[in-house]
Protein backbone atom coordinates (compact mmCIF):
# COMPACT_ATOMS: atom_id res chain seq x y z
CA UNK A 1 0.00 0.00 0.00
CA UNK A 2 1.05 3.24 -0.85
CA UNK A 3 0.71 6.40 1.49
CA UNK A 4 0.74 9.80 1.08
CA UNK A 5 -0.20 12.43 4.11
CA UNK A 6 -1.12 15.96 3.35
CA UNK A 7 -3.04 19.12 4.86
CA UNK A 8 -0.43 20.67 6.73
CA UNK A 9 0.42 24.29 7.58
CA UNK A 10 0.75 27.38 9.67
CA UNK A 11 -1.99 27.84 12.12
CA UNK A 12 -2.20 30.08 15.38
CA UNK A 13 -2.19 28.87 18.76
CA UNK A 14 -5.48 27.69 19.65
CA UNK A 15 -6.82 26.86 15.83
CA UNK A 16 -7.55 23.72 13.74
CA UNK A 17 -5.94 21.58 11.17
CA UNK A 18 -7.10 18.53 9.28
CA UNK A 19 -4.53 16.21 8.08
CA UNK A 20 -4.93 13.48 5.69
CA UNK A 21 -3.62 10.20 4.48
CA UNK A 22 -4.67 9.01 1.01
CA UNK A 23 -3.72 4.97 0.96
CA UNK A 24 -3.45 3.44 -2.35
CA UNK A 25 -2.29 0.50 -4.24
CA UNK A 26 -3.77 -2.30 -1.83
CA UNK A 27 -7.59 -3.01 0.13
CA UNK A 28 -7.81 0.42 2.51
CA UNK A 29 -10.03 -2.19 5.15
CA UNK A 30 -6.79 -4.92 5.52
CA UNK A 31 -4.92 -2.30 7.50
CA UNK A 32 -4.88 -0.48 10.95
CA UNK A 33 -4.12 3.21 10.46
CA UNK A 34 -1.82 5.65 13.28
CA UNK A 35 -0.59 8.99 12.85
CA UNK A 36 3.15 9.68 14.23
CA UNK A 37 4.91 13.18 14.42
CA UNK A 38 8.26 14.05 14.88
CA UNK A 39 9.59 17.19 16.31
CA UNK A 40 12.81 18.92 15.45
CA UNK A 41 15.62 17.28 17.56
CA UNK A 42 13.36 14.44 18.90
CA UNK A 43 12.23 11.30 18.06
CA UNK A 44 9.17 10.33 16.46
CA UNK A 45 6.20 9.58 18.70
CA UNK A 46 2.79 8.26 18.37
CA UNK A 47 -0.41 10.44 18.11
CA UNK A 48 -2.98 8.32 17.29
CA UNK A 49 -4.30 5.22 15.71
CA UNK A 50 -7.24 3.86 14.84
CA UNK A 51 -8.60 -0.35 13.95
CA UNK A 52 -9.76 -1.50 10.45
CA UNK A 53 -12.97 -0.57 10.79
CA UNK A 54 -12.82 2.40 12.86
CA UNK A 55 -14.38 1.09 15.95
CA UNK A 56 -11.19 1.80 18.24
CA UNK A 57 -9.39 4.59 18.27
CA UNK A 58 -5.85 5.05 20.79
CA UNK A 59 -4.41 8.71 21.44
CA UNK A 60 -1.85 9.55 22.85
CA UNK A 61 -2.01 11.53 26.40
CA UNK A 62 -0.78 14.77 24.78
CA UNK A 63 -3.33 14.88 22.16
CA UNK A 64 -6.58 13.34 24.01
CA UNK A 65 -9.20 15.60 24.10
CA UNK A 66 -8.05 17.64 21.44
CA UNK A 67 -7.14 15.19 18.17
CA UNK A 68 -9.65 13.45 16.73
CA UNK A 69 -9.09 10.15 14.43
CA UNK A 70 -11.12 8.85 11.77
CA UNK A 71 -11.04 6.95 8.36
CA UNK A 72 -13.29 7.07 5.60
CA UNK A 73 -13.54 3.53 3.41
CA UNK A 74 -15.21 4.95 1.00
CA UNK A 75 -12.55 7.46 0.10
CA UNK A 76 -9.54 5.37 1.38
CA UNK A 77 -8.26 7.99 3.15
CA UNK A 78 -7.29 8.67 6.91
CA UNK A 79 -7.93 11.81 8.74
CA UNK A 80 -6.59 13.89 12.16
CA UNK A 81 -8.58 16.49 13.31
CA UNK A 82 -6.00 18.52 15.42
CA UNK A 83 -8.08 21.72 17.55
CA UNK A 84 -6.74 23.68 20.24
CA UNK A 85 -3.38 22.88 18.51
CA UNK A 86 0.08 24.32 20.58
CA UNK A 87 3.02 25.27 19.61
CA UNK A 88 4.24 21.74 20.93
CA UNK A 89 1.97 20.43 18.27
CA UNK A 90 4.39 21.74 16.12
CA UNK A 91 6.21 18.83 13.88
CA UNK A 92 6.58 16.61 10.84
CA UNK A 93 3.42 14.15 11.09
CA UNK A 94 3.40 10.92 9.23
CA UNK A 95 0.62 8.17 8.20
CA UNK A 96 1.55 4.40 8.80
CA UNK A 97 -0.34 0.92 7.67
CA UNK A 98 -0.04 -2.11 9.44
CA UNK A 99 -1.11 -5.69 8.71
CA UNK A 100 -1.04 -6.92 12.49
CA UNK A 101 -2.56 -5.38 15.73
CA UNK A 102 -3.53 -1.93 16.87
CA UNK A 103 -0.40 -0.64 18.58
CA UNK A 104 1.23 2.26 19.31
CA UNK A 105 5.28 1.76 18.37
CA UNK A 106 6.72 2.13 14.99
CA UNK A 107 7.35 -1.17 14.81
CA UNK A 108 3.69 -2.07 14.77
CA UNK A 109 3.16 -0.34 11.02
CA UNK A 110 4.50 -1.78 8.21
CA UNK A 111 4.41 1.16 5.71
CA UNK A 112 4.50 4.80 5.98
CA UNK A 113 3.71 8.03 4.02
CA UNK A 114 6.16 10.91 3.14
CA UNK A 115 5.26 13.34 6.03
CA UNK A 116 3.59 16.36 6.09
CA UNK A 117 4.55 19.36 7.87
CA UNK A 118 2.95 21.04 10.67
CA UNK A 119 3.50 24.38 12.10
CA UNK A 120 1.85 25.62 15.40
CA UNK A 121 2.67 29.24 15.88
CA UNK A 122 2.76 31.19 19.16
Amino acid sequence: VQLQAFGGGLVQAGGSLRLSCAASGDTFSRYVMGWFRQAPGKEREFVAAISRSGGRTYYADSVKGRFTISRDKAKNTMYLQMNSSTPEDTAVYYCAAGTGFLGVEDADYDYWGQGTQVTVSS
